[in-house]
């Protein structure tokens, strides 16, 4: 497979930038894919953050198996300083638990004439600018569908005593972990022109026949799957009827198919990873001085 490795330029400065913020920051709101918690966790972040206590967002849980999500829950509930909530974006009720929970988890400046002072951090595409949006009810901070959208850091003022900074998303320099990159790359994380979309597309066909083949039964209504991701790959163009001369499936418009359904929640609500099999993200960034 061909190597991912994603790292735009002004992610560098990002990284810069957010140490120097944390200096002003008393909560840190991180958001992760609900779907690859651990993929989609920055890995400098502990670093950057030291003591500081963090709200932990598991973003787009509607499209994360529900059963998976509350193990990852449980799981991420025995770290210190750290509260979880499963979360929806555009979700009013869990938009309205934010403010009270940064206070909560910095009650020494829930005080007359102090502000609990926010930060939202996060890969790109992984929904801050939408968490920002929502919060003060209108779209100040840039909101799209490609990654890497947010480019330099704005604060917004929610209320009289909350406040929330949006920084630009920040993936660690080498993703040396491969199976978290292809996974980040089939959720819709890393820019399209950084991978191969078949070998991504194979990939997440294989791990779906491991993990939910009843789903991509149903889905592309078949009675049973092939083995493999091309031959995987192959039955999906065949039953979209993305065919070329001579009846030849046309792989690069199958694997746009099927990333696609995949990313907006259409073969229906899978996770990537569960907490049993955490992947080596966080420690790319062992030697990595934040």
């Amino acid at each position: 497979m061909t190597k991912i490795n994603w790292f735009p330029g002004h992610m560098n400065k990002a990284r810069r930038e957010l140490a120097l913020a944390m200096r002003q920051t008393d909560v840190v709101i991180e958001m992760l894919d609900a779907r690859l918690p651990v993929s989609s966790q920055n890995p400098l972040l502990a670093k950057l953050r030291g003591e500081r206590p963090c709200l932990r967002l598991l973003n787009k849980a509607d499209l994360a198996d529900p059963a998976v999500t509350k193990a990852w829950v449980e799981a991420f509930r025995n770290e210190a300083g750290v509260r979880v909530l499963p979360f929806e974006g555009t979700r009013k009720a869990d938009l309205k638990k934010i403010p009270d929970l940064c206070r909560k988890l910095a009650p020494h400046r829930v005080s007359p004439g102090k502000t609990v002072r926010a930060i939202v951090v996060g890969i790109p595409n992984a929904g801050k600018s939408t968490l920002i949006n929502g919060l003060i009810g209108r779209r100040s901070a840039k909101v799209g569908d490609q990654p890497a959208i947010t480019r330099g850091q704005q604060r917004f003022h929610v209320d009289g005593s909350f406040s929330i900074s949006d920084t630009p998303g920040v993936l660690w320099p080498k993703l040396e972990d491969q199976a978290g990159a292809f996974k980040l790359a089939a959720s819709g994380a890393v820019r399209e022109t950084a991978f191969e979309q078949i070998e991504v597309a194979e990939f997440a066909l294989e791990l779906l026949a491991h993990r939910y083949d009843v789903l991509l039964m149903e889905r592309f209504q078949v009675d049973s799957l092939p083995d493999g991701g091309a031959a995987l790959l192959e039955m999906v163009g065949r039953r979209r009827g993305l065919l070329g001369r001579g009846g030849v499936v046309d792989l690069e418009r199958a694997a746009d198919v099927l990333l696609r359904e995949l990313q907006r929640g259409k073969i229906g609500r899978i996770s990537f990873e569960g907490p049993d099999e955490r992947t080596n993200a966080e420690a790319d960034a062992a030697d990595d001085p934040a």
